[in-house]
Formats: structure tokens, sequence, C-alpha cells
């Protein structure tokens, strides 16, 4: 008797004339390998379609995550650039009071050395306004804004002054890209 394993079955082979009861196994062998032949592609198209649609939601999963990603590595890099800006324009900021005290000393000094010394260092410090792109608010003669000044008094009209312009600056205001650093104070005509 010879065995021979098909799909996971052993079929006996006799090389003699099998009895009926041989042949009715044999068939119901032949019968079940059929099966077992048929029935593995089935199964083998189903996993092969869930996997492949397992792929595909993985790999959907992949861009969404690769994409969220890059906008967070854009925005923290803005930020980053933005709070290193705002650092550096904190830092001038301080600088806004010694200006102020030099422009004063400037107009009080009676010497024409020290007076061309503190020039020169109004002309250093409005340099350094300039690098990194800092303008001054200084809005004599123009309408009142109320998002760039702040109003300390209001005088009667002279005459020919027109009602809500600036009269005077009391003290300069700066501003950067359109961000006001700080609000120049002024007196406004009623």
């Amino acid at each position: 008797m010879e065995k021979t394993k098909v799909q996971g079955i052993i079929v006996k082979k006799n090389k003699q004339k099998p009895s009926e009861e041989e042949t009715e196994e044999s068939a119901e062998n032949e019968v079940s390998e059929e099966n077992a032949e048929a029935a593995p592609e089935e199964p083998a198209a189903d996993e092969l379609k869930k996997a492949q649609a397992e792929a595909e939601d993985f790999k959907r999963k992949w861009y969404s995550v690769t994409a969220e990603y890059e906008n967070y590595r854009r925005r923290t890099q803005h930020q980053s650039a933005q709070r290193y800006q705002e650092g550096r324009a904190d830092v001038v900021s301080k600088l806004f009071p010694i200006a102020d005290n030099l422009a004063r000393a400037v107009e009080a000094c009676n010497d024409e050395g020290t007076r061309k010394g503190i020039e020169m260092v109004m002309a250093a410090f409005g340099k350094v306004l300039e690098e990194e792109k800092i303008t001054e608010i200084y809005p004599v003669g123009e309408p009142f804004d109320a998002e760039k000044c702040e109003a300390i008094m209001a005088v009667e009209p002279a005459e020919g002054e027109e009602s809500g312009t600036v009269k005077q600056v009391y003290r300069k205001g700066y501003e950067q890209n359109g961000k006001v650093l700080r609000y120049a104070q002024v007196v406004v005509v009623k």
C-alpha cells in the first residue's frame, strides 16, 4: 500500500484491485480532495482582499500622520521665529526710556561738545531701531489715532487748528511691522 499526501490529506493507494469499501473511501477522498483544493482559494482571495484593504487603510493613516507632522513643524517653526522677534523687540523696548532721557539732555544742554556727543549716541540708537525695522510714532498735526496714541491731555483749539488733531507729542511711540511697541503720549485739540 502506497501513501501519498495531497493538500494535507493522506491518500492510500493499493496496487491490487480495490474492494468496494476502498472504492467508496477513495471516491470520498477524491471529493474531499477537490473540496480541499477549492476551499483554500476562497479564503485566500478573501484574505488577500482583507490585507489589501488593511494596507490601504495604513497608507491613508500614514499620509494623514505625515501631513499632520509637516503642519506641526511649520507651525512651531513660525511660532519660534515670532517669539524670537518679540524677544528682540522687548529688549529694544527697554531702551526707549533711555532715548527719551537723551532727547531731554540734548534740549537742556548748553555745551556744544556735549550736545554733539549726545546726538551721536541718539544717531546710533536710531540706527539700531532702523535695523530692527522699528519706526517712531510722532503724529503732530495728524488726526488722533487711538490705536497708536494715548491722549494724556486735551486743549482748546487755537486759531486754524482742527478738533481731534494731535497738537504736541509728550513721549514718542514706536511700532514694528504694524505692531505698536509703545504708544505715543500726545496732547489733543478738543
